[in-house]
């Protein structure tokens, strides 16, 4: 009888002794490489494994100084001379004075309030435009997108922009950090990319049983669009969570700066937050170790989002930009 081969064998259920349940079949192996891939040296594998840890020791190892000077005492930080690598007398008087109130405490939920809102804005009035440009038969979509490229390419400049949000009465608003800057193009244009290719039929025939234009994006495109959705979402997030010119430009009053605003005040050792001047002068505190608690308060939404969003990376950007 000829041999099967391994290759194109057919599964088949493992059988087992009597009286017990039959074992399921076994998995198959990895596929073997295509011919034309040559099979990794052991040197490249080695070179390959340690770039990739260089790289995230280049990555981590300033993050660990920051998070280890912010948990360190005063007389720590005084020993190392400055940042500190090795922990040593770990304490959180920083974060707990920080988080007492104060400065640091409102700018900290004036930046939550403008990222929610901010994101939540621009995410509605992007899907709307990016869907009502993905559809052929819209009303002056090519004119329209022709318009959003051009906004790419040309700018009125920082003067023009600064002299319509005042005669708009928006400087010392928070409207002023959402507003201006409220649109990405390249945001529209990646879920427009999206949009179109998701099946013409499926919306048509969705038109068919009476769904209007509403009714298809909210519960078929959007259902579809998980993975574009969630990165740009991501994107203008962090945009907002980490924009710091608007309210530097329109904003006067020091009790509405959001947090990334004070953080540069402590870095350049502008003026100590609220409630924490005192601390520093009589010794309970180090400024340096404020400074590095707030940067960890800064990066710590953006370090927690990030891998929850970071599957849909591929599929969300990769397709949205190369369709369309």
């Amino acid at each position: 009888m000829t041999a099967v081969p391994e290759a194109t064998a057919v599964r088949e259920t493992t059988p087992s002794a009597a009286g017990e349940p039959a074992r399921p079949p076994r998995r198959w192996a990895a596929p073997p490489r295509p011919v034309w891939e040559e099979k990794p040296s052991r040197a490249g594998l080695t070179g390959k494994g340690l770039v990739l840890l260089l790289a995230c020791l280049g990555i981590l190892f300033p993050l660990w100084i920051v998070i280890v000077t912010s948990l360190s005492t005063r007389k720590t930080i005084d020993e190392a001379g400055g940042l500190v690598m090795i922990p040593k007398d770990i304490t959180f008087v920083a974060y707990q004075e920080l988080l007492s109130g104060g400065q640091v405490t409102r700018a900290a939920l004036v930046s939550i309030g403008i990222t929610l809102v901010g994101t939540l804005f621009s995410m509605a009035v992007s899907v709307l435009c990016a869907y009502g440009l993905s559809r052929s038969g819209s009303l002056a979509h090519r004119w329209i997108l022709m318009v959003l490229l051009a906004t790419m390419f040309f700018s009125a400049g920082l003067i023009p922009t600064y002299l319509l949000v005042q005669s708009l009465g928006l400087t010392d608003s928070y409207l002023a950090l959402i507003l201006p800057s409220a649109i990405s193009v390249f945001n529209i244009l990646v879920l427009r990319g999206f949009f179109m290719g998701i099946s013409q039929e499926l919306i048509d025939s969705a038109r068919i049983d009476g769904a209007g234009d509403l009714r298809i994006l909210w519960q078929i495109v959007l259902p579809l669009s998980r993975a574009v959705v969630a990165v740009i979402t991501l994107f203008y997030a962090v945009g907002y969570w980490s924009a710091w010119f608007n309210a530097s430009l329109y904003l006067n009053d020091q009790d509405m700066l959001p947090l990334q605003n004070v953080m540069i005040q402590l870095v350049q050792k502008q003026e100590a937050p609220v409630g924490l001047g005192q601390a520093i002068k009589t010794g309970e505190l180090s400024g340096l170790a404020v400074q590095m608690a707030v940067m960890v308060m800064a990066l710590l939404p953006v370090a927690v989002l990030s891998p929850f969003v970071q599957r849909h990376f591929k599929k969300g950007m990769l397709t949205g930009a190369v369709k369309g």
